[in-house]
């Protein structure tokens, strides 16, 4: 039993060491993510990195291809409307049934949620700006009684996460970013759950536009 637990424990930091890596760019899109490099460099055996990037490609930041192996995957339009396109139907569907449910005490754990993210950004957090923006989001939605749906959307905004740290490279899109959060959670406290659910899919959209913007250089 202890032994199992050490695993887990080994496996769960492993996967978080190379998922940072990769999102923060150390391993970049395209680049071979060899076993016995990765062991080495993190002083494991192969087995947990076998598992680790089985967990990666599941997430879709890594693919594991023929005669290749493990190859950290490329950031591609399909990709971006794809999971934009599942948050827009699935988020604004959690919002709604999430939100006439939050207690006073959910709604001061969103402000606070929305000050660490402004502070991150102030401050200049990259690494952490994609995950309280999907703490942000997931404490909007905790109340849904929708387990599946919290799972993919879960999911979701984890690899969003790699979009997030591109879209949030200039100033207008921090700003617009941080905003656009406040006044969701303005009125979701004013329990107008309709205009939440719509400023939230407008939200989303926004979000993509400037991905690609800044994935076209424009």
């Amino acid at each position: 039993m202890v032994t199992k637990l050490k695993h887990k424990t080994l496996s769960g930091a492993l996967l978080d060491e190379i998922r940072q890596a990769i999102l923060s760019g150390q391993y970049a899109s395209g680049s071979q993510l060899r076993q016995d490099a990765l062991a080495e460099a993190y002083g494991v055996s192969r087995i947990p990195v076998r598992e680790v990037l089985l967990q990666l490609e599941a997430e879709g930041l890594v693919k594991i291809l023929p005669q290749r192996g493990a190859v950290v995957s490329e950031i591609s339009r399909e990709d971006i409307d794809d999971v934009f396109d599942l948050r827009m139907i699935l988020e604004p569907r959690l919002l709604l049934a999430s939100a006439p449910l939050l207690d006073e005490a959910d709604l001061s754990a969103l402000d606070v949620r929305q000050d660490n993210y402004v502070k991150a950004i102030a401050t200049g957090q990259r690494d952490n700006y994609g995950r309280l923006n999907a703490e942000l989001h997931m404490a909007i939605y905790h109340r849904a009684t929708m387990p599946k749906s919290q799972q993919i959307v879960a999911s979701l905004l984890q690899t969003s996460d790699r979009y997030t740290r591109l879209q949030l490279s200039s100033r207008a899109a921090m700003e617009k970013a941080m905003s656009e959060h406040a006044e969701m959670i303005r009125l979701i406290k004013a329990r107008r759950s309709d205009e939440a659910a719509e400023l939230l899919k407008l939200h989303i959209g926004s979000v993509r536009t400037d991905l690609l913007k800044v994935l076209n250089g424009s």
